[in-house]
Parts: structure tokens; C-alpha cells; sequence
């Protein structure tokens, strides 16, 4: 069983950066599953904003981020790290990570961790 640990979260003013890290623990055959990042505002719909295959590395990002963000892993650290850029307050919600094993449909998501704040504001 993966355990996820999301941390990096915080305030940021618009145009900022910050860097989310997804951390798994447990049992790691991280190779078997695609780390998804998420994210959830106020009485909106749970979104993925990127995710990442452990095994290849192969990399998606919502159009909305494409250019802003950027999604990878660190092996040696067992974990997903988030790198967001030109932040606006759009991008102000929670931020959750999960896994789903490679090829299993986008509803397969699991593990979830709590999550971290982002909050842009000036």
C-alpha cells in the first residue's frame, strides 16, 4: 500500500512560484503507477492538472498550466514534485496527490494524500 504526503503549499503573491512534493512511502513499486496531481476549489469539480508515469516519465499537463507548470519526479526520493510558475489567484485551491496504476482509467486515481494550500494573493 502507497502512502502519499503532499507538502510545499503556502502564500504566494500573483506571478509567484512555489514547488508541491508529493512524497510516497510504504510500499513504493512506484514503477507499477502513473502520480497524478489534483487539485479542488470551492464547489468545483476535483481537476487533474498533471500527472506522470514513474516508470518512462512520460509527463501530462491540462492546458491551463501547459507553460506554467511542470510536473517530475525525483527516483532517489520517491517523489512527485509540482513546480507551478506565474501563479494567479485561479490557481488558488488545495492541491492532492494520488496514484493509478499504469493504463487504468483516469477514475482509478487513489491513495490520496491530505493535500496543501495554495493560496495567491497580494
Amino acid at each position: 500500500q502507497v502512502q502519499l504526503t503532499e507538502s510545499g503549499g503556502g502564500l504566494v503573491q500573483p506571478g509567484g512560484s512555489l514547488r508541491l512534493s508529493c512524497a510516497a512511502s510504504g510500499r513504493t513499486l512506484l514503477s507499477y503507477y502513473v502520480v497524478g496531481w489534483f487539485r479542488q476549489a470551492p464547489g468545483k469539480e476535483r481537476e487533474l492538472v498533471g500527472a506522470i508515469s514513474w516508470s518512462d516519465g512520460n509527463t501530462y499537463l491540462i492546458d491551463s498550466v501547459k507553460g506554467r507548470f511542470v510536473i517530475y519526479k525525483d527516483d532517489a526520493k520517491n517523489t512527485v514534485n509540482l513546480q507551478m510558475y506565474s501563479l494567479t489567484d485561479r490557481d488558488t485551491t488545495v492541491y492532492s496527490c494520488a496514484v493509478k496504476p499504469r493504463g487504468a482509467p483516469r477514475d482509478s486515481y487513489s491513495n490520496w494524500g491530505r493535500g496543501t494550500l495554495v493560496t495567491v494573493s497580494s
